[in-house]
């Protein structure tokens, strides 16, 4: 039989046609550094599908501008960045794409002692504590009401992956494929670390480094951070930032595996240079799930157990703020009494949103049972 699985909160399809997204909008590339893009574009042959031509040649002055503004902010603050300690660890919260990361980051933000990196730090991490307070302000209306691939609400200061800062500072990043979607996956080996090159281990480094360094110098406060592909790099993580804290999320992997694959089809659509073709979609959402749960399942044994916990996203749905206050628990984060009435101001929110319905058909529904089938067993699905 047929089985009904639901996604993130969302009140309606992402757009499956790029020019249901604003043409002006942002894209994850408007932020990079002139080196680091023109370094995409040959390392994809420049094979941009004419109609994203124009957007194309329209990033060259934007990403010329951004090294131009990196070069000021180095100048003004590096210093004072290179001086900066994390005197907190950070707290790193994974879990696979669509696996509720994004809920339990909203939710801890609430806590007033720990702060966060935003969407605009996040795509122009080379320049935002000199433009930060101005550019936002003014480009306010360039960025959709909603997030293209579930709904959810946008803004330069609600809270967003800091792999996209990786991508606009040249860092080796698996959502390169963005880009160029037709094209095999670029840094696959950032999923898991396994494999990787001595040069793009330290570039991911130092950039990951330079990054929260700069974050902390501007906000003074303990960081919260969330990246679904950060899951299979613990190790890595808990090696740079000792101390680091976990939190990973599980999900039904049916729901895991229909939400995804929406989820890289709204991407693609909307970030790419290249009319995507969707060919080897599936294995993709197969075969990245595998290799990030092979790292992190090896990477956790490297991690103190007081630094690391499970949660459902089905309990978190049901129960937020209990489960919140048990990580904390668990984790040692403080009293959480000091962020329950933001944290419940929060959840009362989110009461209006509507799960996304998926059907899957009984051979697919066997496919990602035998392909996931130690994710299943491990977390009793």
């Amino acid at each position: 039989m047929n089985k009904e699985n639901t996604s993130a909160p969302a009140g309606k399809d992402a757009p499956e046609e790029m020019n249901a997204y604003p043409f002006w909008s942002p894209r994850f590339w408007h932020g990079m550094r002139a080196g680091a893009y023109f370094k995409l574009m040959l390392e994809n042959g420049c094979r941009v599908h004419p109609l994203r031509v124009p957007m194309a040649v329209g990033l060259i002055p934007v990403t010329c501008a951004n090294s131009a503004m990196r070069s000021l902010q180095t100048l003004f603050f590096g210093r004072k960045i290179a001086a900066t300690e994390l005197t907190e660890p950070p707290i790193f919260i994974v879990g696979h794409w669509r696996s509720g990361t994004t809920m339990l980051h909203e939710l801890m933000i609430r806590d007033e002692r720990l702060s966060f990196a935003n969407t605009y730090e996040c795509f122009v991490p080379d320049h935002f504590l000199i433009s930060g307070s101005i550019t936002p302000r003014l480009l306010w209306f360039l960025l959709p009401a909603r997030r293209p691939q579930d709904n959810m609400p946008a803004g330069f200061d609600r809270p967003q992956e800091d792999e996209f800062a990786l991508i606009s500072m040249g860092a080796p990043t698996p959502y390169m494929r963005m880009a160029f979607p037709n094209h095999p996956a670029p840094y696959e080996s950032t999923l898991d670390m396994q494999g990787i090159s001595d040069q793009e281990l330290d570039a991911f480094k130092q950039a990951m480094t330079w990054f929260l360094k700069t974050l902390t110098y501007k906000k003074q406060k303990r960081l919260v951070l969330k990246s679904p592909p950060h899951t299979g790099r613990i190790a890595a993580l808990a090696e740079i930032f000792p101390g680091a804290k976990f939190i990973h999320l599980v999900r039904d992997p049916y729901a895991l595996y229909s939400s995804t694959r929406r989820l890289w089809r709204a991407m693609y659509e909307t970030q790419g240079f290249q009319i995507a073709r969707f060919e080897d979609l599936d294995e993709y959402v197969f075969n990245t799930f595998s290799r990030m749960y092979k790292g992190f399942e090896d990477g956790r044994e490297s991690i103190d157990p007081q630094n690391i916990c499970d949660v459902r996203y089905e309990e978190l749905a049901q129960n937020p703020i209990g489960v919140v206050e048990s990580i904390y628990d668990k984790l040692q984060l403080g009293d959480f009494e000091v962020a329950r009435s933001n944290m419940e101001a929060h959840v009362a929110t989110l009461r209006d949103y509507k799960p996304n319905k998926h059907v899957l058909d009984d051979d697919l529904m066997a496919q990602i049972r035998d392909r996931w089938s130690s994710y299943f067993e491990k977390y009793g699905y």
